[in-house]
């Protein structure tokens, strides 16, 4: 896969979201657009070079274009991280600067790192040197009581200046304390117009905006205006299809195309070698209960799932099961 391969692919991306965006997922995902850009759930710089990198960085080749997202601070971890990762075959590094749950911040990583820039810049310097891949950032507009307006423009400016030419902008400030972070995925307001204002700032980057984004419709928008690219993280996920299924034909021109049904069948290969190497089907079926959300037969079939994907003996012939009440209600 080329490098060039992540960089095309994030006009539109599935973000990287902690036990959701894992292999299995990550894979389900690909079946429905072959386009757009995948990212792995956040891993620590210090969990790749000291643990199981092997198991941490495990991923089908089918999943390409596909980034590999590093939690850190400290430039000589990223960088052997980053090795590791060019290594294992990932096709971007992306460097969190976002994430603002407690344990993130007692690292010294994710959305605390919008504080110190240079300290950002000193990483990406690292991870560049380490590999011949694209090193990305993914940010927020800024942290607790600081002013986005200036914060945001810094942050690019002297990140850039490392090297650095894609970002992702979450278009919320975190808070640090006071709130969790499910709440802030949804209580600080969006401001979808600073993330618009740096693209006519900085107009040599490549810039995507993330955050409350739910349709190929509000995606399509973003582009219009501008945007070199779009993040969405829920939707694709909790409602694959209204996202993915027709992504490559509206967002990237592709005439691929690939109905509910048809994912669900090519996944049987897939769940069999799963099942055949130790692994449970509920690991898998669990990132595909959303797929034919407001359809109907969608409740029929995430119950069946949920109620027999983790049972002992469980296989394909299950997820094939909970397909056959969809199907004979879109027959009746």
């Amino acid at each position: 896969m080329p490098n060039n391969a992540a960089t095309s692919g994030a006009t539109l991306s599935c973000a990287p979201m902690m036990d959701w965006t894992d292999r299995h997922c990550r894979y389900f995902h690909r079946l429905m657009s072959r386009q757009a850009l995948l990212y792995t759930e956040m891993v620590t710089a210090p969990a790749v070079v000291l643990g199981d990198s092997e198991r941490l960085l495990r991923f089908n080749a089918q999943e390409h274009p596909v980034a590999v997202q590093l939690g850190g601070s400290e430039p000589a971890l990223l960088a052997e991280a980053t090795r590791i990762a060019t290594a294992a075959g990932y096709d971007e590094v992306n460097l969190n600067c976002g994430c603002p749950s407690d344990r993130v911040q007692s690292g010294r990583f994710g959305a605390i790192l919008m504080t110190e820039p240079d300290l950002v810049a000193a990483c990406v310097t690292a991870m560049q040197d380490a590999t011949h891949l694209p090193v990305t950032v993914k940010c927020r507009i800024g942290v607790d009581d600081q002013d986005p307006a200036q914060v945001l423009p810094d942050f690019l400016e002297r990140v850039a200046g490392a090297g650095v030419t894609r970002f992702t902008i979450h278009a919320r400030k975190a808070w640090l304390q006071g709130l969790s972070p499910k709440e802030n995925r949804d209580i600080p307001p969006l401001d979808y117009d600073l993330v618009l204002a740096m693209r006519d700032r900085f107009p040599d980057l490549h810039l995507s905006v993330n955050g409350g984004i739910d349709s190929l419709d509000l995606a399509e928008d973003f582009l219009a205006k501008g945007l070199d690219g779009v993040m969405i993280g829920r939707a694709a996920y909790h409602d694959p299809s209204a996202i993915l299924l027709d992504a490559d034909r509206r967002i990237f021109g592709s005439d691929h195309a690939i109905t509910a049904h048809e994912a669900v069948m090519q996944m049987v290969p897939y769940v069999d070698a799963h099942i055949a190497q130790g692994g449970r089907l509920h690991q898998i079926t669990r990132h595909m209960l959303g797929l034919f959300q407001g359809r109907p037969g969608a409740r029929m079939w995430r119950r069946h799932l949920s109620e027999n994907a983790s049972r002992d003996g469980a296989s394909s012939q299950t997820m094939l099961d909970a397909l056959a009440f969809v199907t004979q209600v879109a027959a009746e």
